[in-house]
């Protein structure tokens, strides 16, 4: 065919297919993709089961589920049925029995493939680990009073685990680890040898499985089928696995497994309930299923040509994935606490609360920085008071990047005359009286962005008032009987996308309406609430604390009715990281600031609004 004077095939602008990445957490059905009819059809397929509990009344560590990884696994073109396998169920406390392995995770297709369940660790009453995905660590084994016998880990299933740990000397109060994916568990010592604690096996990073993979959403980072932490000191594990329960205050169980993630249960102490096993997980990986929204157009193109398509807007556009990080003003305090403003991300942070990277074009971006809300003034006796015309806290205002947007935190609510309700919101202001407390994740959003606020106890002047909603916490309630504590706000979201962990979107404490403390403001910039501890005086009041500034936190509660100030919601953020071979610069430059990741990974954090420029190398 001619083209412009050569010879040669026709040319085509063509989609480029990534991998497709499917999280199941649950029990359910899968359907292959069929955006891409040219693929082969195949999937790794990555199988986790429940992981293995601890024992009850000093048993040893769970192990993690078993992991089965299965590349070029053939897909059927029904529906392929899942079943994710529960963790196991903690021993009890007393007799020290009861403890369960965890349960099998399968991917019933043609060739079903089956993970299984971690081993539980030893009990009271049967002291060895037991075999499993990973195995479970054993229990010490004590002479003089010899009930289970004397006993030592539980094996591991080839290819899908590793043993758990051994004992030491009879008698010593050591357990041992739980076996993982990568790694045995570490065997028991005695409480007096040199040793940073009794270690669960290690889990195993999967995303090198996903190197080829459009965005995607997966829990626990990747890493998964980390065994339990033994005793002594066991610390927790990146794979899912649960540290060692401490001695005191009882009841404190050995640490549960993390959810979707198969790992095992760490040690508890003696005289408690062993804790459970985390769940099951697959993930699928089909082969070029997912646009990737990038094109290609091999070969010598007319130049009229390459003008038509770039007209239709179908020709090559280079395309990032941008990780985020979008956190809205705080509500305003009142008499309650003012809710954090919603908190949405993507890349970093807790994995529940990660939405799917942006693909985006390069170019400029507006970016918009909400502010926080202004806190009320609750007027005092005679000018208001508990039934006069007090005000809730204003709302923060919305933060934005792209399609992304995250909505200002409620105000908090107040004790006017009927009293006003919290202000709903990306989380949601407390309760004074008998008001509502205000929602979160208002307007709805997947992940959620924030959590409601917390109410306040029975009617009456003393009433302790709720706090403002966090990202990761609804707003505490408001003590009970009507003295002492207001409710503290909501704990926020820790994200690591400028390199420290650094925590967003705390809601604001509570007001204490009477002798007490106002709540404390929730972990993320949450401002403190106020109250009169200065010996009950009357009217005296201690003002709600302004919420920190860039975290979206929300502004504390005040004293209703003594003519205090409420605390003002902090400003929100707007973070975006791109991957080492693209650029971002931005404006104004008081608002923008830009840095380089060690891993290379550029780095753009806006304080206030402002205009973001992607560029390539």
């Amino acid at each position: 065919m001619a083209n412009g004077g050569i010879i040669g095939p026709p040319n085509t602008v063509s989609a480029i297919f990534k991998d497709k990445v499917t999280t199941i957490t649950s029990n359910g059905c899968f359907n292959k993709a069929t955006a891409n009819p040219a693929a082969p059809g195949n999937a790794t397929v990555i199988a986790i089961a429940g992981g293995g509990a601890s024992g009850g009344d000093a048993g040893g560590a769970g192990g993690a589920g078993g992991m089965l990884i299965t590349e070029c696994h053939p897909l059927p073109a029904s529906a392929v049925p899942v079943t994710i396998g529960a963790g196991g169920s903690g021993g009890a406390h007393p007799p020290g029995s009861g403890t369960t392995n965890g349960s099998n995770t399968v991917f019933g297709s043609a060739t079903p493939l089956t993970a299984t369940g971690g081993g539980r660790g030893g009990q009271a009453t049967s002291r060895c680990g037991q075999p499993g995905g990973s195995g479970g660590g054993g229990m010490e084994y004590n002479p003089v009073t010899p009930t289970g016998g004397a006993c030592g880990f539980g094996n591991g299933t080839p290819g899908q685990g590793n043993p758990g740990g051994g004992l030491a000397a009879p008698g010593n109060g050591a357990a041992g680890g739980g076996g993982g994916k990568s790694g045995a568990g570490s065997p028991g010592v005695a409480p007096s040898a040199p040793t940073c604690g009794v270690q669960g096996g290690a889990g195993l990073d999967i995303t090198p499985y996903l190197s080829n993979a459009a965005p995607y959403t997966i829990p626990n980072c990747g890493v998964y089928a980390g065994g339990g932490g033994g005793r002594p000191g066991g610390d927790a594990n990146t794979g899912g696995g649960g540290l060692c329960g401490s001695t005191s205050p009882n009841p404190n169980p050995g640490v549960n497994g993390t959810a979707n993630t198969g790992g095992g249960a760490g040690a508890g102490p003696g005289n408690n309930p062993g804790g459970s096993g985390g769940s099951g997980l697959v993930l699928v990986v089909e082969e070029c299923q997912t646009d990737s929204g990038d094109k290609k157009a091999p070969g010598i193109w007319q130049m009229n040509t390459v003008y038509e398509f770039v007209k239709d807007d179908n020709w090559v556009q280079r395309k990032v994935s941008v990780d985020y990080l979008v956190v809205a003003g705080g509500g305003g305090g009142s008499g309650a606490g003012g809710g954090a403003g919603g908190y949405r991300a993507s890349g970093y942070g807790p994995s529940p609360l990660q939405g799917t990277a942006l693909t985006l074009g390069l170019g400029e971006y507006a970016i918009t920085v909400g502010a926080g809300g202004a806190g009320a003034v609750n007027p005092s006796p005679g000018t208001g008071g508990i039934n006069g015309s007090g005000t809730k806290g204003t709302s923060g205002n919305d933060s934005i990047f792209s399609t992304i947007t995250s909505s200002g935190g409620g105000g908090g609510g107040n004790n006017a005359a009927p009293a006003t309700p919290g202000v709903a919101g990306g989380s949601g202001g407390g309760a004074v009286l008998t008001g509502t407390a205000g929602a979160g994740n208002t307007p709805p959003v997947s992940p959620s962005q924030g959590n409601p606020g917390g109410t306040a106890q029975a009617p009456g002047l003393s009433t302790p008032s709720g706090g403002g909603g966090g990202a990761t916490a609804v707003g505490g309630n408001g003590a009970s009987p009507n003295s002492g504590t207001a409710g503290a706000g909501g704990a926020g979201a820790p994200n690591t996308i400028l390199g420290p962990d650094t925590t967003y979107a705390g809601g604001g404490g509570g007001g204490m309406n009477a002798c007490g403390s106002g709540g404390s403001g929730g972990a993320g910039g949450g401002g403190a609430g106020g109250g009169a501890p200065l010996g009950c005086i009357p009217n005296s009041t201690q003002g709600g604390a302004n919420a920190s500034d860039n975290t979206g936190g929300g502004g504390g509660g005040t004293k209703v009715n003594a003519g205090g100030k409420a605390g003002t919601g902090g400003s929100g953020i707007v973070v975006v990281r791109v991957p080492s071979d693209f650029t971002l610069s931005g404006t104004p430059s008081p608002a923008f600031t830009g840095s380089t990741h060690p891993g290379g990974d550029k780095i753009g954090k806006f304080t206030a609004s402002g205009t973001l420029t992607i560029g390539g190398t």
